[in-house]
């Protein structure tokens, strides 16, 4: 389960075993919601936040602190999900400790 970032104590991270469409994890004091991004001609189309089954979703300031993130690095974190497991490279684990705007 490697970790891909930390933003105002949320935690992103994959599955080891995860699938397509590419996606990412968050989690937050026992909560646990996913992006999954949607990619038409190598951009980014559309990013959906979804449930995690038998898991309560990210919620209030913290379900923005996540969607405000996923604005930002949306790129980023779908290019560590193909260096990871398409090219099974490892990838760096990053810590955003300030407040995207």
């Amino acid at each position: 389960m490697p970790k891909i970032f930390e933003y105002l104590g949320i935690i992103l991270f994959f599955y080891s075993n995860e699938h397509e469409p590419i996606h990412v994890h968050a989690t937050y004091g026992g909560l646990e919601s996913k992006a999954e991004f949607y990619i038409i001609d190598g951009e980014i189309s559309e990013i959906k936040i979804k449930l995690v089954k038998d898991r309560k979703p990210l919620k209030g300031a913290k379900l923005k602190d996540f969607e405000k993130f996923l604005e930002a690095y949306a790129n980023k974190i779908v290019e560590k999900w193909v260096d990871y497991f398409v090219y099974h490279k490892n990838i760096e684990f990053e810590r955003i400790t300030e407040k995207l705007k």
